[in-house]
């Protein structure tokens, strides 16, 4: 793995907030408090030792406010981007006498305040939104209307998920909460409609008090005050699990909270089956890599219970940390990267970049060899897995592993915060590429200083 910070001018200096890969193509599109959207041709830098490049393709200037998601559809042909005042726009890929070009489609409009995340339904049929309105909106794409609005939590919804299996929706918000909604259509005029009802209210869970007789129950989330507008929480693939961002996890009711993220396994989506720990700040997003890899036959423990792997990046205001399914610990450890915390995470549809966009104005982009996350399988080569019925998350022995994180092994990209002004403007013309500070895991028979390892929760 190789990579960094990319120091072209991305978005006039202004915050990156988001930004996603075309599932064809693999053009980067980001979104910024610059009002634009931008396209980015992503490519391999000769030199073994730098990160790959973005090169500027096109701008997509429609918005009148700070862009805060995209998503490309399924099937390449739309982009849905959101922003703040509630703007919604969906973008065709027309043909043209130069070649294919953005055009504005049409505009969904309800939302009554900033549109902080959204995602599109694996037929591309639908998209889910979540705002600071405290709601969230069920779009129907092709008539550009409002099919359903879920309106139970009481402060904002900063991020929202749809299973690739159609089955559920899930939405996470500011009021410590996440909610998971169930598919159970209703028939109008003989027509089956997708209609969405609340099925879990997470909040809570029960932690054991010093007196072992008695428990309490703590909070699983984050509240407001936690310093990103974004909770970006994704689904495996596959649909076998869910993984929540934003997690705060009290061990004992005398312990100190925990960052993390949550696990949840499909078969039991009332509680989390497993917390990835570890982080010194908290968890803003979640995103899977699109591929599916062969096992590599490791003989780790591991506490999901796949045929085959899943790759996905866990990201805190300032690290991420890649996690796959064969392992008991993160495969990678990435801090040091950005000076302003991170908004968002996608990958290419190969898997070969990972990016990340940051409110310091920059992207970092991280490029993969062939072959070294794994052997790429189709899910069609694979038996599928009864995810309704096999509990894919398991827990792990009791034994847990513990790592310990050289901190001095990190080195800082982006700029000196003490540098010159007048250095730091010609770095940005130059183009420069910082290298991120890349931890690969270290041996776990070391001392411990953080438990970064995958936690079962009884």
């Amino acid at each position: 793995m190789r990579g960094g910070t990319v120091q072209i001018n991305w978005h006039e200096t202004k915050p990156v907030l988001t930004l996603d890969f075309h599932p064809l193509s693999g053009l980067l599109c980001t979104g910024g408090a610059d009002f634009d959207i931008k396209l980015w041709l992503i490519n391999s830098s000769e030199d073994q030792k730098k990160a790959p490049g973005a090169t500027y393709q096109n701008s997509l200037s429609y918005h009148s406010s700070a862009v805060n998601a995209l998503r490309f559809s399924p099937s390449g042909e739309q982009l849905a981007s959101g922003a703040d005042g509630g703007e919604l726009i969906i973008w065709k890929l027309n043909s043209t006498d130069a070649g294919k070009a953005w055009k504005v489609l049409k505009t969904l409009a309800f939302h009554r305040k900033d549109l902080l995340d959204l995602q599109w339904s694996t037929d591309g049929a639908y998209l889910i939104s979540g705002s600071v309105d405290n709601s969230c909106i069920v779009w129907d794409v092709s008539k550009g209307s409002v099919h359903q609005i879920l309106d139970g939590h009481f402060h904002y919804v900063q991020g929202v998920a749809w299973d690739p299996l159609a089955k559920y929706a899930a939405s996470l918000s500011s009021d410590r909460t996440c909610r998971i909604y169930v598919n159970r259509p209703s028939k109008s005029k003989g027509v089956e409609k997708t209609n969405f009802v609340c099925q879990h209210v997470i909040t809570k869970l029960e932690t054991q008090m010093t007196d072992e007789s008695k428990s309490a129950r703590s909070h699983l989330f984050h509240d407001e005050t936690l310093p990103s507008f974004f909770r970006r929480l994704a689904w495996s693939p596959d649909g076998s699990f869910l993984v929540l961002p934003a997690g705060s996890y009290k061990p004992t009711a005398a312990s100190e909270p925990v960052n993390t993220a949550y696990v949840f396994s499909r078969k039991n989506l009332s509680r989390p089956a497993l917390m990835l720990p570890g982080a010194s700040k908290p968890v803003v997003a979640v995103r899977f890599c699109p591929m599916t890899f062969n096992l590599r036959g490791s003989e780790t423990a591991s506490s999901f219970k796949l045929p085959y792997r899943l790759i996905f990046a866990v990201a805190t205001l300032n690290s991420l940390y890649i996690y796959d399914t064969e392992s008991v610990q993160p495969i990678a450890i990435v801090a040091g990267i950005h000076y302003a915390a991170i908004t968002d995470i996608a990958w290419s549809p190969s898997g070969k970049y990972l990016a990340l966009s940051s409110q310091d104005g920059y992207c970092t982009l991280l490029e993969f060899e062939n072959q070294e996350l794994g052997s790429p399988i189709s899910l069609g080569e694979e038996k599928q897995v009864d995810h309704e019925n096999k509990n894919t998350v398991q827990k792990l022995d009791d034994s847990i592993m513990e790592v310990t994180l050289d901190k001095g092994s990190t080195s800082h990209g982006g700029k000196e915060k003490d540098e010159d002004s007048g250095k730091e403007n010609d770095e940005n013309k130059e183009g420069k590429q910082v290298s991120p500070g890349t931890r690969i895991i270290p041996n776990p028979n070391k001392t411990a200083k953080r438990r970064i390892t995958p936690i079962a929760i009884d």
